[in-house]
């Protein structure tokens, strides 16, 4: 075999080799360009219509759809009520409670006034955060967290407080989410610039807004009856006064079913 040949051969064969990776390594330098390039416009988009926000993570996140189930409240469940009167309807999902003792609170209402009473008398009670009150309804709302991890506007796991009058909490509705497992791997999040891009673009967030909060949490994905899905949710808090959330797996804005389900603490 002629070995010139060979050789002849094999520096063309690397030539061409040589030639694919650096036209590969263009492609992706011109890639990490185009990308820093369009957040660059779109921080000079947010900057022209006045809208400011905090630093956001830089780091990227991973996370992972959930999977729940309503929990059916028992008579052993209502048996740990203590001074309280409990109305359960069989195979239920909510309780429907009264106090024998109603609870005063202050007009200017904190958190902290309602967490000795949630530990101790309410159940899984360390399971749940404040969210807000509501002085139109008379109402002071919990909803679940998980992991430390709110789920946003969730039905199936919240505490709805009632107010009289005097300023006394007399009741209460509760549900709660059980058996809370995590579906598949973990998955990189969309970064939250890119979840503000999307609410920017569909016009969901105004000129002038301020960006004043921004969290992970987990909002309803599928609600089935016997269960529900969830999916890792950014929330963004406008102004101090209106939350924003977008699927941070998906890049989906999401919409609860009213204004009024929308307003924060």
């Amino acid at each position: 075999m002629d070995w010139s040949k060979i050789k002849t051969i094999f520096i063309i064969t690397f030539l061409i080799l040589d030639v694919y990776l650096l036209f590969q390594f263009m492609k992706i330098r011109d890639a990490n360009k185009y990308e820093i390039i369009t957040e660059a416009k779109f921080e000079e988009q947010l900057e022209a219509d006045e809208i400011s926000y905090k630093e956001f993570p830089k780091v990227p996140i991973k996370d992972q759809y959930l999977s729940a189930k309503p929990k059916m409240f028992t008579k052993d469940d209502i048996v740990k009520l203590k001074g309280q009167t409990v109305n359960l309807k069989e195979t239920s999902t909510t309780l429907q409670v009264k106090l024998d003792k109603p609870i005063q609170v202050n007009a200017k209402f904190e958190a902290a006034e309602l967490t000795p009473f949630i530990k101790d008398n309410i159940l899984f009670g360390d399971q749940y955060q404040y969210w807000k009150k509501d002085d139109k309804k008379n109402t002071i709302i919990y909803f679940q967290h998980y992991e430390n991890m709110t789920l946003y506007e969730n039905l199936s796991g919240m505490i709805i407080f009632h107010i009289d009058d005097k300023n006394q909490i007399i009741s209460y509705e509760q549900t709660y989410l059980e058996d809370i497992f995590k579906m598949i791997e973990k998955k990189e999040l969309l970064p939250p610039l890119k979840a503000l891009e999307t609410l920017h673009q569909k016009g969901v967030l105004k000129p002038k807004s301020k960006i004043t909060k921004v969290e992970l949490g987990y909002s309803t994905l599928i609600q089935l009856a016997a269960s529900q899905a969830l999916a890792p949710t950014w929330r963004f808090v406008v102004d101090d006064k209106e939350s924003l959330y977008v699927n941070a797996l998906e890049g989906q804005i999401i919409q609860f079913n009213s204004d009024e389900n929308r307003d924060v603490e």
